[in-house]
């Protein structure tokens, strides 16, 4: 039997049907019982009709919930409609959302709880202008990191508005690794966007928070103005090579002895860095190692990562660093800094922001209907050339020969910073401020 699915749920499903791309570009989906859930993605693009069929085991909770059913000619001429916006906004904040630094260019920062799509999210904002620019961070951070953009911005007028993503900070935190779809996530953005009464705004990205924003630029263009993306460039969906599927094949079950491959194929840098990656997709590996650390070590040992290789998390020994020791920090971070950060790290725990990488498969599946597709809104990209993102197998050829234009016909700037590594708006913030202001002032 196949179903509809009602507009109004909060479950994984009901996200999905929400997305709307246009004028010429709808998404709808069905899901049929039986076994696991199998979803039916269809995209219909130029009058073309593009299908992609995923299964997925969904929690019971959202089998219960699945109650519409249509017949064929229904679902023929089943009407497509955008994601709407049910956010409720709690203006009240509350101290303990509070940021240490509260005076200086921190002055007048608020928070409040936005309900968005069945969770909350925690929001820092300031400036009341017309213009707004949403603001997404990446891992291991929280919208902290953008204090000095946020101060920045509102100084010249915009209203900046900064959410912890679900799964960081005092924004909710599913459990399940697939409610950190990028369906999921750009569903939350979008009613975010829309309870602030906004139909566009501008959009600035890092790490995580960039792989966001790409997405939210490829589903709802309609939705962003222009953006900045930071360090991690967009790269098209390969058919046939799932992420996840990718690495263990290349690599095999005991992928740290990559590090010892002989066959120029598979380098050792490559296998440092699918070490580092598959260790985060093995649900409470992670989580283990983190906790035989303080949360502060591991706070620091991100943040103050600043080395053009990969990040080396070798199976054996983890991150190879005894709890007791202590990590130097940059002029550009202090202790109040991670501080901050450990303490909403120590309250949330990592797994959210860890299954943002234990979802790529799932967020591989579910967008086979975008493949070859652009992104077709005006973007800056800014990233340094000590960022390790920046030297990952390819990018750099992708980015300086022809690909990212390709797939980014409307890249206007791209901008190396020399010396500077991968937290790039917290290490150069006041660059960074002025290069971000100086893209959205021609639009």
């Amino acid at each position: 039997m196949i179903h509809t699915l009602a507009m109004g749920f909060t479950t994984f499903l009901n996200q999905i049907p929400l997305i709307d791309l246009g004028s010429d570009d709808t998404l709808t989906v069905f899901w049929h019982t039986g076994g696991k859930g199998s979803i039916l993605l269809v995209r219909y693009h130029e009058r073309k009709m593009i299908t992609n069929a995923v299964e997925v085991e969904f929690p019971p909770s959202i089998k219960a919930n699945v109650g519409l059913h249509s017949s064929s000619h229904e679902l023929k001429h089943q009407k497509h409609h955008p994601i709407e916006s049910r956010a409720e906004i709690d203006r009240g904040g509350s101290k303990s959302m509070e940021w240490p630094i509260k005076d200086g260019e921190m002055a007048g920062i608020s928070h409040r709880m936005v309900p968005v799509n069945g969770i909350n999210l925690h929001v820092a904002e300031k400036g009341d202008g017309p213009d707004v620019v949403l603001l997404l961070h990446g891992f291991p951070e929280l919208c902290y990191s953008w204090r000095h953009q946020i101060a920045a911005l509102s100084a010249l007028g915009y209203h900046a508005v900064a959410p912890d993503l679900r799964g960081f900070g005092d924004s909710d935190v599913p459990a399940d690794p697939s409610a950190y779809t990028m369906f999921h996530v750009v569903g939350d953005l979008v009613a975010l966007i829309e309870s602030l009464g906004q139909d566009k705004v501008f959009v600035v990205g890092h790490d995580w928070g960039a792989m966001v924003a790409w997405c939210l630029c490829m589903f709802r263009p309609d939705k962003v103005r222009a953006l900045v993306n930071m360090s991690v460039a967009f790269r098209p969906r390969i058919p046939g090579l799932k992420p996840v599927e990718a690495l263990r094949a290349a690599f095999g079950d005991d992928y740290y002895i990559c590090a010892f491959q002989k066959n120029d194929k598979y380098s050792p840098e490559k296998g440092r860095i699918a070490i580092a990656y598959l260790l985060f997709m093995e649900p409470g590996r992670t989580e283990a190692e983190f906790a035989r650390l303080s949360t502060s070590l591991v706070i620091k040992k991100f943040l103050t990562y600043h080395d053009p290789g990969p990040a080396i998390v070798p199976k054996e020994n983890g991150f190879g660093t005894a709890p007791e020791q202590d990590v130097a920090l940059p002029s550009w971070l202090s202790e109040e800094d991670i501080n901050y950060y450990a303490s909403k790290f120590e309250k949330s725990g990592f797994t959210g922001g860890l299954n943002y990488y234990r979802a790529l498969d799932l967020n591989w599946e579910l967008t086979a209907p975008w493949t070859g597709v652009q992104i077709k809104v005006p973007v800056k990209f800014i990233v340094g050339d000590q960022d390790l993102a920046f030297h990952f197998p390819g990018v750099q050829d992708y980015i300086h020969n022809g690909g990212f234009k390709r797939d980014v016909p409307l890249l206007e700037a791209l901008v190396v910073m020399e010396g500077v590594g991968h937290f790039i708006n917290q290490e150069k913030p006041q660059e960074i401020s002025n290069l971000i202001i100086e893209f959205f002032k021609k639009f």
